[in-house]
């Protein structure tokens, strides 16, 4: 079967690999969505430490079971729709033991650590494997996977109905985290430098938007808040800057959710934790049964997530789009193939 694969830094590919086959305890389906994560263009970049060469990418994906178990414990049945949890975890750790799978010691996350999904067919434990309703669209059911991320930075921070959140950073994270917030009555502010990604936010709802290369984005937010600044901080960009701008836009006793990936260590001046009595929260991945909540939100029409979508090609573009997302990152906000 046809499969993308990285050989090596800089070069992908269309590649035959092994039929996917059915094992006791998965699934077998046929791959009919898939989303281009961030992971997935680090990876052809060779700006991974996690992943080896040669690897089939891919993690966000939605498919037709078409080899299942009859009267399995999960009641997935043969032509169900699905969406995978792509977080492989132990079941046994610390962590796990807590619930918090999405920080199993041993994680591997289809695409990194493991091989990916981003094949014609795939198998896949039932355990890690979400039924959706047939109404939803495979353009809906591409961008499952990072609404989970978004409602997991939500849940952290604890947002409650009429508090404000600061979302710094305008990209598909990041608009999901205020599409989100909307739907469960919190106001978001998204902040950015770019424009026309600000422009984007406005049409998805999120009516409060400031450039903080431009505009003054401290003096915003407590405008915007009545002066106590932002209950809640979502910094999903990564920059060094997000991250300890997100201490300057958060109220006293506010809290601030990192789910962003600096790619060198930042600088914080913790007395600025300390004197507001900040909660800072680190946010990853997130757990099945928020793909339960994903799908609901999205099938639902709460949050109408597939509108973050600016692209999608057929498999067989994905190569040339991916190289295409490396070189050029700011043309498209999301990127999605449909088989």
């Amino acid at each position: 079967m046809k499969a993308i694969m990285i050989d090596k830094p800089g070069e992908i590919r269309v590649a035959e690999i092994q039929d996917a086959e059915w094992r006791e305890g998965c699934a077998v389906i046929e791959v009919k969505a898939l989303g281009v994560c961030g992971s997935d263009v680090h990876a052809y970049a060779g700006k991974s430490p996690n992943v080896s060469y040669p690897l089939v990418i891919g993690h966000e994906t939605a498919g037709i079971v078409t080899e299942v178990e009859e009267g399995n414990s999960y009641g997935i049945r043969k032509g169900d729709r699905v969406v995978l949890d792509p977080y492989l975890y132990c079941g046994s750790c610390y962590p796990c033991s807590q619930g918090r799978t999405n920080c199993c010691e041993s994680l591997k996350v289809l695409g990194v650590q493991t091989g990916g999904s981003m094949s014609r067919y795939f198998t896949h434990p039932l355990s890690h494997m979400v039924k959706v309703p047939d109404s939803m669209t495979w353009e809906e059911l591409a961008v499952t996977e990072p609404l989970v991320i978004a409602l997991h930075a939500v849940h952290s921070l604890k947002l409650k109905e009429g508090e404000h959140i600061a979302i710094i950073g305008a990209g598909a994270i990041g608009m999901l985290v205020g599409m989100a917030a909307l739907a469960y009555g919190g106001i978001p502010i998204m902040v950015d430098i770019v424009d026309q990604r600000l422009e984007l936010a406005k049409t998805l709802g999120i009516t409060h938007t400031v450039n903080s290369m431009t505009d003054d984005a401290v003096s915003y937010i407590k405008e915007i808040t009545g002066g106590r600044m932002a209950e809640c901080v979502s910094e999903v960009s990564g920059s060094a800057a997000g991250v300890r701008n997100a201490l300057d836009y958060a109220a006293s006793t506010g809290r601030v959710a990192l789910t962003g990936w600096p790619n060198k260590p930042v600088e914080l001046p913790t007395a600025v934790v300390t004197r507001k009595e900040l909660q800072i929260i680190g946010s990853r991945t997130g757990v099945t049964k928020e793909f339960v909540e994903a799908a609901e939100l999205i099938s639902s029409g709460r949050v109408p997530a597939a509108n973050i979508i600016s692209k999608a090609v057929s498999f067989e573009e994905l190569p040339e789009a991916i190289a295409h997302l490396d070189a050029c990152p700011g043309d498209w906000l999301k990127l999605i193939a449909l088989l």
